[in-house]
């Protein structure tokens, strides 16, 4: 089986993020229910938020514009796991 390779994106802020965000990830993918992952999902949308307005933000980085967009689907990520607990 081939060993899946990762893009890496060099910024310390999204190599930092990416470990807390990973173990939320697992943490939603855990939860039981959907009230649980609404919760986690929650925190999700906070530390994707770090990555959203991060300081050394340079349009145009190929690694920054990676980075926002890999940010951004996890936000819209979050935002239906929400959406699907305000249904129940």
């Amino acid at each position: 089986m081939a060993k899946k390779e990762e893009a890496k994106i060099k910024c310390s802020t999204f190599e930092e993020q990416e470990c807390v965000i990973k173990d939320i990830t697992d943490k939603i993918n855990e939860a039981k229910g959907v009230q649980e992952k609404a919760i986690f999902a929650k925190e999700l949308q906070g530390e994707v938020d770090v990555l959203l307005s991060c300081q050394n933000y340079e349009p145009t980085s190929l690694d920054c514009k990676n980075c926002h967009f890999i940010a951004n689907l996890r936000r819209q990520t979050a935002s239906l796991i929400i959406k699907a607990k305000e249904l129940k």
